[in-house]
């Protein structure tokens, strides 16, 4: 919604016969049938797998329950932002402390309670072949009705292309950061990077600290047997606990990588960077600084995440070291360098298309390291995934040779990237 505004869109459509209301439930229709898709998927894959029908039709239900409440979220977001950014920002922040919460409340003891704040935890309360309360559904439902209903009349009562958030496009100029391709990108960027480096942390904290009392939280020993076929050993000691958490830390900062991908894609779509390129600003320059930047940012989230964790973990007497939570840090890195060059690559080829493959590769990626290992799928099938070459430390040794291979397909990558971004006409989709 957000972005339809700042690109212009919104103000051509409505400039047409089609009024702010028939655009705004177009819009929220349009997201309802691609969740209404994701629950077919859900439900063809369980029925696939030997589920039972109504048992299959119910579960996917669950999964796909909390997407409506966060549809509403994005569009208050929308409404109160006065730009795509901080849309993305408020939305991001409201759906990680939604998992934050679900995460609290699974693994601490006492804490269940917290299941009732986030819609996440309303999924798991629908308890599919557990013992159904169907009931239950009516607080995504009602929520993410009050949502949109609210997120209407707001829309309805402000202009097109402002937020009901203050803008600071009047205040006084401010030149730093300006004094390069790479710092202009960072100054762009910042806002956005401290709230991935806050949020990382803090959830690597709340993993540390929970990491002592996770043999309490109710884990079975099958689930545990399970869990351990994915690397990390067991995850009812904390060792285990951490290098089987810091996997997800892994695709966090793959995405993350990804993200800087977009942006810049975005930057292109609104026609700033043609702008800066008609300065004495080469294009290799502009991408190799977009690039070292991502990196560089991938690297302050993934470090910080891992002395958290340590500090968290620490704090209820776990004995780990700081070496092997920085090293649980730069675990994330390999995977991320290799993601961002074939992202970066996808951007240079197909620039429309980039954030989607860029993300797709990643979804996929962690998805078939995830169900193939659970799954049993033969060892030389499942290792074709590069999250199957990360050594989940503190629970095992750090993947040195992977991480080197890694390493040595991104940056090639990258470099192609460049050589190709430079030989292709802006406009060109």
């Amino acid at each position: 919604m957000r972005a339809d505004e700042d690109t212009g869109r919104a103000e051509l459509v409505l400039a047409g016969i089609i009024g702010r209301c028939s655009g705004y439930l177009a819009a929220v229709g349009a997201v309802a049938a691609g969740i209404v898709l994701l629950w077919v998927a859900a439900f063809a894959g369980s029925v696939a797998g030997g589920v039972a029908v109504g048992g299959s039709a119910y579960l996917a239900l669950a999964v796909v329950s909390p997407a409506p409440v966060f549809v509403g979220v994005g569009a208050i977001a929308s409404q109160l932002a006065p730009t795509r950014r901080v849309a993305l920002e408020l939305g991001g922040a409201v759906a990680g402390l939604a998992l934050l919460l679900r995460v609290i409340a699974d693994t601490s003891n006492g804490a269940g309670w917290l299941r009732w704040l986030t819609p996440l935890g309303w999924a798991e309360e629908l308890r599919p072949f557990t013992g159904a309360m169907p009931l239950v559904l009516l607080l995504p439902v009602v929520v993410s009705v009050v949502l949109l209903v609210v997120a209407a009349r707001m829309y309805l009562a402000r202009d097109i292309g402002s937020g009901l958030l203050a803008a600071r496009d009047t205040a006084p100029p401010r030149l730093r950061l300006l004094s390069s391709p790479t710092q202009q990108a960072l100054r762009a960027e910042r806002a956005s990077l401290l709230v991935w480096l806050a949020s990382v942390g803090v959830f690597a904290a709340v993993v540390g600290v929970i990491s002592d009392s996770i043999s309490s939280a109710g884990i079975s020993k099958q689930l545990d047997q399970t869990l351990s076929k994915l690397g990390s050993g067991s995850v009812l000691t904390p060792k285990g606990y951490m290098g089987f958490s810091f996997l997800f830390f892994v695709l966090v900062v793959s995405l993350f990588v990804c993200s800087q991908i977009a942006a810049a894609r975005h930057e292109q779509a609104e026609q700033r960077l043609e702008t800066l390129l008609a300065l004495p600003v080469a294009r290799r320059r502009w991408l190799g600084g977009r690039l070292a930047l991502a990196v560089g940012a991938a690297a302050a989230i993934s470090l910080s995440a891992g002395l958290l964790a340590w500090a968290g973990a620490r704090s209820q007497g776990v004995s780990v070291s700081l070496g092997a939570m920085l090293g649980a840090g730069a675990n994330c890195l390999p995977v991320a360098v290799l993601f961002l060059g074939l992202a970066a690559l996808a951007y240079a080829a197909v620039p429309r298309e980039a954030a989607g493959v860029a993300y797709g590769l990643v979804a996929v990626a962690f998805l078939w390291q995830l169900f193939g290992a659970l799954l049993g799928a033969p060892k030389w099938l499942v290792e074709v995934t590069p999250f199957a070459h990360v050594g989940l430390v503190p629970a095992q040794p750090f993947d040195a040779a992977g991480a080197a291979v890694m390493i040595a397909l991104g940056a090639p990558c990258a470099v192609g990237a460049i050589w190709l971004f430079e030989r292709r006409d802006l406009s060109a989709e």
